[in-house]
């Protein structure tokens, strides 16, 4: 039986662009909603709900209010998603040199060492990300706030003149701002939370989908049907999404930089998780778990199609013209 022929590393690179494009294109407004309803505090609750926090994202912001910071995405997404599907397969390549199928725990480490090389791009990725679809809700919660206190008091009381809503920055204004005031580790920032969010979620989901696909192949060698790797990657992705929230939402806390009123502060990972705990109760961890779920699994599906169906090997194929 011949084997199936290895795809290079341009090609590797090219499909995990395309497919990370495709993907936050579709699903980048439920992650807007997922990134606000982890950071809102019980005392200041904006969003009861996905649908809440996006109906209202477009009624104070418009349309395009559920697409800030898609901008950063859009142009990281590429390198981010390409160094985590390259790497896993480079990892998996190099974990069966002896021909043999891999075990469970060889699928495991590639998963792991994916996971810690894509954090390279998906740190500062987050930490501008996460700014820019947070801005709403903290100005939206200001405005509420500034509306309260201008009412009168006691019934004769003039109320005070509207205050100006502070400009939003942009990705550019923010990436220069961090890298004067705290130089390029202000761009990393939680990046330890990053690293324990993605590992444990790589050494999930690539076994897993690994796993799920083989079930679909016709026989041994050949590449499974279409919709066998769409699949695998929704159930995959959405699984590993689930089990790794309680990293996200710490993670998210930490990397936010503006807070809201009366909202707490965190000097690190483990003072991040106790305040959650103690204030807002275990359930807190699983804020946003089914827009992450939702996110996921259509970003991992689709990516593993593209990867799958071999779209860069074409596009190259097509430039290099036919062999001789």
């Amino acid at each position: 039986m011949a084997e199936e022929k290895p795809i290079s590393l341009p090609a590797k690179l090219i499909n995990g662009g395309i497919a990370g494009l495709i993907g936050v294109t579709c699903v980048f407004p439920i992650d807007l909603a997922k990134t606000r309803l982890q950071n809102q505090q019980n005392g200041q609750r904006m969003y009861r709900s996905m649908s809440d926090c996006l109906i209202k994202t477009i009624r104070s912001e418009g349309y395009f209010g559920m697409y800030r910071g898609a901008a950063v995405n859009l142009t990281l997404v590429t390198p981010e998603k390409a160094i985590k599907l390259a790497a896993n397969d480079f990892f998996r390549y190099q974990l069966s040199k002896d021909g043999e199928k891999l075990t469970l725990l060889k699928e495991m480490l590639a998963g792991c060492g994916a996971g810690t090389c894509q954090v390279i791009v998906t740190t500062p990725m987050e930490m501008l990300k996460i700014q820019l679809q947070d801005a709403g809700r903290i100005a939206a919660q200001r405005k509420i706030l500034a509306t309260q206190a201008q009412l009168p008091a006691h019934g004769g009381a003039q109320p005070m003149a509207e205050a100006p809503v502070a400009p939003r920055p942009t990705a550019t204004q923010l990436t220069r701002d961090l890298l004067r005031t705290r130089g390029i580790a202000g761009l990393y920032k939680g990046l330890g939370a990053t690293l324990l969010r993605d590992v444990p979620f790589s050494i999930v989901y690539f076994p897993l989908f690994a796993n799920l696909n083989q079930l679909g192949q016709p026989s041994s060698g050949e590449k499974a049907p279409f919709y066998v790797s769409f699949l695998a990657g929704c159930v995959a992705g959405s699984t590993a999404a689930v089990a790794v929230n309680p990293f996200d939402v710490v993670k998210t806390r930490l990397q936010s930089l503006q807070r809201g009123a009366n909202e707490d502060t965190y000097s690190g990972f483990l003072d991040c998780a106790r305040k959650i705990l103690q204030h807002e109760g275990p359930s807190a961890f699983l804020k946003g778990a089914y827009c992450r779920a939702l996110v996921i699994a259509p970003l991992f599906g689709i990516a593993q199609v593209v990867y799958f169906l071999g779209i860069a090997e074409s596009l190259l194929g097509l430039l290099q013209g036919p062999q001789a």
